[in-house]
């Protein structure tokens, strides 16, 4: 009954952090912002009421620790990447997906635009250095699948280049997972509506104008070009080894729970056995004077 009472309890405190955590991420100061969020939310589907979201991310999150215990305690390697439209919310699941794990086993690679040598190196080469040792989880925020989306569509990769891509991308992957990686691959979707809401609310909001690039606002420019590309890569490179997986993302808390659920589904990791933890007793030196430091060493307390 106790341990009843102290697993609620927890979770209270849980949620209390969760919603001033997620409060925070939400904060916007223009009236311009705040009036497109309240269209943005009259013209869209009931989404889940925050509660509701965070009584389902937590346990989420605590089977993520053990996903995590399990990857490092067996060795294994996991690769998981995050593709699709810009603004889909890739970023903001793969927070939810870190936000309680251990950096030293996953990590996130987010890989900016290649340089002039990387261009001249085969075209996977600047991947591979990314990839998991083993008790490692590589989350990629876009992957090499940049030439089957943005390269081709931009005109960054010319067709002998996306031909090439997609004659090697079935056999890279496949040499992936007979190393023993777990790769799992995750496509973002949604509505043409949506994008532009979101895009909207990016332009008009200044701590969240970083996100918008030279590149996302052609992407609205060339939305149905990006959709045939879309299509092309699902044909070529939906692979058995290595299956395309979509994530419907036109409502966020939704997308976020349904991809680490189905994460969860797709990899299987089992309990690992701890060794029970007890604090040690703190050495105590009776003759030791503990120094006055001076008080420019420290940061001013202004709150």
């Amino acid at each position: 009954m106790q341990d009843a009472a102290n697993a609620a309890s927890w979770l209270e405190d849980e949620l209390a952090d969760a919603f001033d955590e997620d409060l925070e991420m939400e904060l916007s100061d223009p009236e311009l912002s705040l009036a497109l969020r309240r269209i943005y939310k009259s013209s869209r589907p009931e989404t889940l009421n925050r509660r509701t979201y965070f009584e389902a991310l937590l346990p989420l999150q605590s089977e993520l620790i053990k996903l995590q215990d399990w990857v490092a305690h067996t060795g294994q390697k996991v690769v998981v990447l995050f593709e699709g439209r810009d603004a889909a919310g890739k970023g903001g699941v793969i927070k939810r997906i870190t936000q309680r794990l251990n950096p030293r086993v996953c990590r996130v690679v987010a890989l900016p635009k290649p340089t002039d040598r990387e261009r001249t190196q085969w075209y996977f080469q600047r991947y591979v250095p990314h990839l998991p040792a083993a008790g490692e989880i590589v989350l990629f925020d876009r992957s090499w699948y940049n030439r089957a989306g943005v390269e081709r569509v931009m005109g960054f990769a010319d067709e002998t280049q996306v031909r090439q891509f997609f004659d090697d991308v079935p056999e890279f992957e496949r040499m992936l997972v007979r190393s023993g990686i777990i790769l799992v691959k995750y496509w973002f979707s949604i509505t043409d509506e949506e994008q532009q809401m979101r895009f909207l609310m990016r332009v008009h909001d200044p701590m969240k104008q970083w996100k918008l690039s030279p590149m996302d606002l052609q992407s609205r420019v060339r939305w149905e070009a990006y959709t045939k590309a879309k299509e092309e890569m699902f044909a070529k490179t939906n692979i058995p080894e290595a299956p395309w997986y979509i994530v419907e993302g036109n409502d966020k808390k939704r997308a976020r729970l349904d991809c680490i659920h189905h994460l969860l589904d797709h990899i299987p990791y089992r309990p690992v056995e701890h060794e029970k933890i007890s604090l040690p007793e703190r050495h105590f030196d009776p003759d030791y004077e503990r120094q006055t430091l001076p008080n420019e060493l420290y940061v001013p307390s202004r709150y």
